[in-house]
Protein backbone atom coordinates (compact mmCIF):
# COMPACT_ATOMS: atom_id res chain seq x y z
CA UNK A 1 0.00 0.00 0.00
CA UNK A 2 2.79 2.47 0.80
CA UNK A 3 3.96 1.71 -2.89
CA UNK A 4 1.07 3.07 -4.29
CA UNK A 5 0.75 5.74 -2.10
CA UNK A 6 3.52 6.62 -3.17
CA UNK A 7 3.09 6.39 -7.17
CA UNK A 8 -0.24 7.75 -6.38
CA UNK A 9 1.38 11.41 -5.09
CA UNK A 10 4.16 11.68 -7.69
CA UNK A 11 1.82 11.52 -10.64
CA UNK A 12 -0.05 13.92 -8.27
CA UNK A 13 3.16 15.89 -8.23
CA UNK A 14 3.77 15.61 -11.61
CA UNK A 15 -0.05 16.77 -12.69
CA UNK A 16 1.21 20.30 -10.45
CA UNK A 17 4.67 20.26 -12.52
CA UNK A 18 2.69 20.58 -15.21
CA UNK A 19 -0.09 23.27 -14.54
CA UNK A 20 -0.54 26.02 -16.13
CA UNK A 21 2.80 28.94 -14.59
CA UNK A 22 1.85 32.11 -13.49
CA UNK A 23 4.82 33.82 -14.90
CA UNK A 24 6.28 32.84 -18.24
CA UNK A 25 9.52 34.65 -17.41
CA UNK A 26 10.21 33.72 -13.91
CA UNK A 27 9.74 30.05 -15.44
CA UNK A 28 12.59 30.76 -18.31
CA UNK A 29 14.75 32.64 -16.76
CA UNK A 30 14.58 29.42 -14.02
CA UNK A 31 15.01 27.36 -17.00
CA UNK A 32 18.48 28.88 -17.79
CA UNK A 33 19.98 28.82 -14.54
CA UNK A 34 18.94 24.81 -14.18
CA UNK A 35 20.53 24.54 -17.67
CA UNK A 36 23.58 25.65 -16.54
CA UNK A 37 23.56 24.31 -12.76
CA UNK A 38 22.37 20.57 -13.55
CA UNK A 39 23.23 20.27 -17.16
CA UNK A 40 26.33 22.67 -18.37
CA UNK A 41 28.43 21.49 -15.10
CA UNK A 42 28.02 18.00 -15.53
CA UNK A 43 30.00 18.23 -18.65
CA UNK A 44 33.45 17.22 -17.02
CA UNK A 45 32.74 14.36 -15.24
CA UNK A 46 30.77 12.40 -18.19
CA UNK A 47 33.99 13.33 -20.74
CA UNK A 48 36.40 12.02 -17.77
CA UNK A 49 34.52 9.09 -17.32
CA UNK A 50 33.82 8.43 -20.94
CA UNK A 51 37.20 8.50 -21.51
CA UNK A 52 38.00 5.74 -19.45
CA UNK A 53 35.02 4.01 -20.14
CA UNK A 54 36.53 4.13 -23.74
CA UNK A 55 39.79 2.85 -23.00
CA UNK A 56 38.83 -0.11 -20.62
CA UNK A 57 36.34 -1.02 -23.24
CA UNK A 58 38.85 -1.22 -25.74
CA UNK A 59 41.43 -3.00 -23.57
CA UNK A 60 38.81 -5.72 -22.94
CA UNK A 61 37.57 -6.50 -25.92
CA UNK A 62 40.95 -6.76 -26.94
CA UNK A 63 41.82 -9.30 -24.35
CA UNK A 64 38.37 -11.09 -25.50
CA UNK A 65 39.50 -11.46 -28.95
CA UNK A 66 42.50 -13.05 -29.33
CA UNK A 67 41.75 -15.63 -31.82
CA UNK A 68 44.11 -14.86 -34.62
CA UNK A 69 40.77 -15.23 -37.17
CA UNK A 70 39.39 -12.23 -35.67
CA UNK A 71 40.11 -8.81 -37.52
CA UNK A 72 41.23 -6.20 -35.19
CA UNK A 73 38.29 -3.98 -36.74
CA UNK A 74 36.29 -5.65 -34.19
CA UNK A 75 37.69 -3.72 -31.30
CA UNK A 76 36.67 -0.53 -32.47
CA UNK A 77 33.21 -1.72 -33.84
CA UNK A 78 32.87 -3.39 -30.13
CA UNK A 79 33.58 -0.66 -28.34
CA UNK A 80 30.88 1.82 -30.76
CA UNK A 81 28.47 -0.17 -30.30
CA UNK A 82 28.58 -0.86 -26.30
CA UNK A 83 28.87 2.54 -25.84
CA UNK A 84 26.28 4.00 -27.97
CA UNK A 85 23.70 0.73 -26.77
CA UNK A 86 24.41 0.90 -23.78
CA UNK A 87 27.09 2.44 -21.78
CA UNK A 88 27.01 6.31 -22.93
CA UNK A 89 23.22 6.20 -21.50
CA UNK A 90 22.59 4.04 -19.31
CA UNK A 91 26.24 4.47 -17.41
CA UNK A 92 26.39 8.24 -17.53
CA UNK A 93 22.19 8.40 -16.06
CA UNK A 94 23.17 5.98 -13.30
CA UNK A 95 26.30 8.33 -12.65
CA UNK A 96 24.17 12.00 -13.00
CA UNK A 97 21.54 10.35 -10.95
CA UNK A 98 24.15 10.79 -8.11
CA UNK A 99 25.16 13.85 -9.21
CA UNK A 100 22.22 15.68 -10.36
CA UNK A 101 19.68 13.78 -8.36
CA UNK A 102 20.97 14.35 -4.74
CA UNK A 103 21.54 17.93 -5.71
CA UNK A 104 17.99 18.45 -6.44
CA UNK A 105 16.67 16.44 -3.28
CA UNK A 106 18.89 18.49 -1.26
CA UNK A 107 17.91 22.12 -2.59
CA UNK A 108 14.11 21.28 -2.55
CA UNK A 109 14.67 19.30 0.84
CA UNK A 110 16.56 22.12 2.65
CA UNK A 111 13.79 24.98 1.21
CA UNK A 112 11.23 22.28 2.35
CA UNK A 113 12.52 22.21 6.06
CA UNK A 114 13.00 25.66 6.32
CA UNK A 115 9.67 26.69 5.15
CA UNK A 116 10.78 28.75 2.04
CA UNK A 117 8.18 26.47 0.11
CA UNK A 118 5.07 27.54 2.83
CA UNK A 119 6.73 30.82 2.04
CA UNK A 120 5.96 30.71 -2.08
CA UNK A 121 2.68 29.21 -1.56
CA UNK A 122 1.28 31.72 0.49
CA UNK A 123 2.28 34.12 -1.97
CA UNK A 124 0.11 32.46 -4.49
CA UNK A 125 3.28 30.54 -6.68
CA UNK A 126 2.66 27.18 -7.84
CA UNK A 127 5.83 25.95 -5.47
CA UNK A 128 5.90 22.82 -7.16
CA UNK A 129 5.80 23.82 -10.78
CA UNK A 130 8.38 27.23 -9.89
CA UNK A 131 11.08 24.73 -8.59
CA UNK A 132 10.50 21.31 -10.23
CA UNK A 133 9.32 22.41 -13.94
CA UNK A 134 12.73 24.05 -14.86
CA UNK A 135 14.35 20.99 -13.40
CA UNK A 136 12.64 18.37 -15.34
CA UNK A 137 12.85 20.74 -18.88
CA UNK A 138 16.39 21.61 -18.30
CA UNK A 139 17.70 17.63 -17.43
CA UNK A 140 15.73 16.52 -20.59
CA UNK A 141 16.75 18.87 -22.63
CA UNK A 142 20.59 18.49 -21.56
CA UNK A 143 20.78 14.28 -21.28
CA UNK A 144 20.79 13.90 -24.91
CA UNK A 145 24.15 16.32 -25.79
CA UNK A 146 25.46 14.66 -22.18
CA UNK A 147 24.57 11.25 -23.89
CA UNK A 148 26.12 12.24 -27.56
CA UNK A 149 29.21 14.04 -25.61
CA UNK A 150 30.03 10.22 -23.69
CA UNK A 151 29.80 8.44 -27.18
CA UNK A 152 32.46 10.97 -28.35
CA UNK A 153 34.93 11.06 -25.85
CA UNK A 154 34.27 7.69 -25.19
CA UNK A 155 35.19 6.21 -28.30
CA UNK A 156 38.12 8.92 -28.24
CA UNK A 157 39.57 7.52 -24.49
CA UNK A 158 39.72 3.91 -26.95
CA UNK A 159 41.20 5.69 -30.32
CA UNK A 160 43.78 7.07 -27.28
CA UNK A 161 44.52 3.82 -24.79
CA UNK A 162 44.26 1.19 -27.66
CA UNK A 163 47.40 1.88 -29.62
CA UNK A 164 48.90 3.43 -26.50
CA UNK A 165 48.89 -0.22 -25.03
CA UNK A 166 49.35 -1.73 -28.33
CA UNK A 167 46.26 -3.93 -28.92
CA UNK A 168 45.07 -2.34 -32.09
CA UNK A 169 46.68 0.53 -34.18
CA UNK A 170 44.99 3.72 -34.88
CA UNK A 171 43.85 2.59 -38.65
CA UNK A 172 42.12 -0.66 -37.41
CA UNK A 173 40.16 1.05 -34.58
CA UNK A 174 39.03 3.69 -36.76
CA UNK A 175 37.72 1.52 -39.23
CA UNK A 176 35.67 -0.74 -36.85
CA UNK A 177 33.95 2.52 -35.91
CA UNK A 178 32.81 3.55 -39.27
CA UNK A 179 32.29 -0.82 -40.13
CA UNK A 180 28.70 -1.75 -40.42
CA UNK A 181 27.39 1.80 -38.68
CA UNK A 182 23.44 1.85 -38.03
CA UNK A 183 21.95 5.25 -37.59
CA UNK A 184 19.20 3.35 -35.44
CA UNK A 185 21.57 2.88 -32.50
CA UNK A 186 22.20 6.68 -31.93
CA UNK A 187 18.43 7.31 -31.80
CA UNK A 188 17.64 4.29 -29.38
CA UNK A 189 20.19 5.89 -27.21
CA UNK A 190 18.55 9.22 -27.55
CA UNK A 191 15.17 8.36 -26.83
CA UNK A 192 16.68 6.88 -23.88
CA UNK A 193 18.07 9.30 -22.19
CA UNK A 194 15.05 11.60 -22.39
CA UNK A 195 13.58 9.03 -20.00
CA UNK A 196 16.61 9.13 -18.10
CA UNK A 197 16.84 12.51 -17.59
CA UNK A 198 13.02 12.47 -16.93
CA UNK A 199 13.75 10.05 -13.84
CA UNK A 200 16.88 11.92 -12.75
CA UNK A 201 14.95 14.81 -12.21
CA UNK A 202 11.53 14.30 -11.59
CA UNK A 203 12.29 11.27 -8.61
CA UNK A 204 14.74 13.24 -6.38
CA UNK A 205 12.46 16.16 -6.73
CA UNK A 206 9.66 13.89 -5.32
CA UNK A 207 11.75 12.90 -2.43
CA UNK A 208 12.83 16.47 -1.61
CA UNK A 209 9.65 18.05 -1.75
CA UNK A 210 7.88 15.44 0.69
CA UNK A 211 10.83 15.26 3.05
CA UNK A 212 9.57 16.02 6.72
CA UNK A 213 12.10 16.74 9.51
CA UNK A 214 15.32 18.59 9.47
CA UNK A 215 18.86 18.11 7.82
CA UNK A 216 19.09 14.43 9.01
CA UNK A 217 15.98 13.45 7.08
CA UNK A 218 16.87 15.49 4.04
CA UNK A 219 20.61 13.00 3.34
CA UNK A 220 18.62 10.59 3.82
CA UNK A 221 15.82 11.77 1.06
CA UNK A 222 19.06 12.09 -1.15
CA UNK A 223 20.08 8.92 -0.71
CA UNK A 224 16.72 7.21 -0.76
CA UNK A 225 16.45 9.09 -3.87
CA UNK A 226 19.00 7.90 -5.50
CA UNK A 227 18.91 4.84 -4.81
CA UNK A 228 15.12 4.75 -6.51
CA UNK A 229 16.46 6.79 -9.72
CA UNK A 230 18.89 3.98 -10.44
CA UNK A 231 16.71 1.33 -10.00
CA UNK A 232 14.13 3.07 -12.42
CA UNK A 233 16.54 3.67 -15.02
CA UNK A 234 17.87 0.00 -14.86
CA UNK A 235 14.05 -0.93 -14.87
CA UNK A 236 13.40 1.35 -17.85
CA UNK A 237 16.57 0.78 -19.39
CA UNK A 238 15.26 -2.98 -19.91
CA UNK A 239 11.71 -2.23 -21.31
CA UNK A 240 13.44 0.45 -23.33
CA UNK A 241 15.45 -2.33 -25.28
CA UNK A 242 12.99 -4.78 -25.16
CA UNK A 243 10.43 -2.44 -27.10
CA UNK A 244 12.66 -0.67 -29.26
CA UNK A 245 15.23 -2.98 -29.93
CA UNK A 246 13.07 -6.22 -31.59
Amino acid sequence: MKFLFHIGRYFWMLGKVFARPEKHKMYVRQLFHEIDALGINSIGIVVIISIFIGGILTIQLAYNLVNPLYPKTLIGLGTRDTLILEFSSTIIGLILAGKIGSNITSEIGSMKVTEQIDSLEIMGVNSVGYLILPKIIAVVFMMPFLVILSIFFGLTGGLIVGPAVGVVTVPEYIEGIRFLFVPYYVTFTLIKSIFFGFLIASVPAYFGYFVQGGALEVGKASTRAVVNTNILILLFDLILTRLLLT
